[in-house]
């Protein structure tokens, strides 16, 4: 009858460390990294290899005795993303292994990068090694490499006054009231809104007002996905709207619809803010929202 195999379990250590001799060619590597130094040897054809080997591994000929100081900063040739870092890694959050050409080198080093998400390391990326404040001659004496600096953050704030033209401030009291005041240039007889006090076309002055409905026409959109504190939702659209009755159009937002469903030739009339919230400003029109008319052929 079969028995159950026999099993026993082991466990192989050296609890005082395990030593071994380096040898010339490592040794000098080691040294050098103790001193904060990257070092590779050169072969009988003129490659440099780091970290450096005794025999070249393309001809098994034995390496020349000519060191090159390399790096200190590489490229990445590829990585491979540690999302959960074991106990033994270097860092105690994600990280990538990666292989690294330092500069000067002809082949690459595996050391770990700190680059924060895989995204920010694709082949290419440049990274300098972050040094342990005491070192002892051993790979670790890098404690990891990181990305090179290639962007910064800076806030930016700039504090100007504006001071309305006569013809601007006439507007926005209109606008202030519920009225969108343009005005119609006695020569061309165009008819202009905002108000403006020259025409823009023939360059005479133009005296007269013109009442104009809220109510226009879309000529032309734009689809917008960054997000607008003006605007009803994600994405918007923001719309040149002929008015009836005038010549050129102005931009507003359009709401109460869709994005994908706003089209050219649509009727739209100003949506305002209530009588008592408004103020010199345009935001007293909220947006423009379709009237349900059938559109307009432009």
């Amino acid at each position: 009858m079969p028995s159950d195999p026999l099993t026993a379990d082991h466990v192989l250590e050296f609890p005082g460390g395990y030593t071994r001799t380096t040898g010339p060619v490592i040794g000098r590597f080691l040294t050098e990294l103790r001193d904060g130094r990257l070092m590779g040897v050169r072969t009988a054809e003129g490659r440099t290899l780091v970290p450096p080997l005794e025999y070249d591994p393309a001809t098994g000929e034995p390496v020349t005795d000519e060191w090159v100081e390399v790096g200190p900063a590489g490229t990445v040739t590829a990585s491979a993303w540690v999302h959960e870092p074991r106990e033994s890694h270097p860092l105690d959050r994600p990280f990538a292994w990666a292989l690294i050409r330092l500069d000067g080198a002809d082949t690459a080093l595996v050391h770990a990068v700190d680059a924060g998400s895989p995204k920010a390391l694709p082949p290419g990326t440049r990274v300098r090694p972050v040094w342990r404040a005491e070192r002892r001659g051993h790979i670790t004496d890098i404690s990891h490499f990181a990305p090179e600096v290639t962007k910064i953050v800076s806030p930016v704030s700039t504090r100007y006054r504006l001071t309305a033209s006569p013809s601007l401030t006439r507007f926005l009291e209109g606008v202030r009231d519920g009225v969108l005041i343009g005005c119609r240039c006695a020569t061309c007889e165009k008819v202009y809104v905002p108000y403006r006090l020259t025409c823009p076309e023939c360059g005479n002055p133009i005296a007269g007002e013109v009442t104009l409905p809220d109510t226009g026409t879309v000529t032309t959109f734009a689809i917008n996905n960054l997000p607008d504190p003006r605007a009803p939702e994600v994405p918007f659209v923001s719309a040149y709207i002929l008015l009836d009755g005038a010549d050129i159009p102005l931009i507003a937002l359009v709401g109460g619809v869709p994005a994908h469903q706003v089209r050219q030739g649509m009727r739209v009339r100003a949506e305002w803010v209530p009588a008592e919230e408004r103020t010199l400003s345009m935001t007293n029109i909220r947006w423009f929202t379709p009237t349900g008319e059938p559109d307009v052929e432009l």
